[in-house]
């Protein structure tokens, strides 16, 4: 069974197709052509909770960078059209209490197979 991957903050952008990169604390293991389980949530789900299961996804690309090396180009791929540069790092730090702008990221680029 293929590691779950939470996308409960961007999950509208992975169903919409618009996001193919996505940027982790960790996930430092992946490699190319590894397979991972798209979920909406993954943890915190509470007694009886389940997960929502979107489909596999399989990775095509995997590196580290500081997360305010992020291109425009990086946000659109983020699923992001709307968003600038400054915006997007400022989203990802609210969402990720240890990180900071030069905290080094996980970038993976992936394809979905659903």
């Amino acid at each position: 069974m293929p590691r779950n991957m939470s996308f409960m903050m961007t999950k509208d952008q992975l169903l919409d197709g618009s996001k193919t990169v996505t940027r982790r604390m960790g996930w430092k293991f992946l490699k190319l052509g590894d397979q991972v389980m798209a979920c909406e949530k993954c943890r915190g789900l509470g007694k009886d909770g389940k997960i929502k299961r979107y489909g596999l996804i399989e990775i095509e690309q995997v590196w580290t960078e500081q997360l305010d090396e992020i291109t425009r180009t990086e946000v659109l791929r983020e699923g992001f059209p709307n968003m600038s540069v400054d915006e997007f790092i400022d989203y990802f730090i609210a969402g990720h209490k240890s990180c900071k702008r030069d905290t080094i990221i996980t970038r993976i680029q992936f394809r979905k197979l659903f």
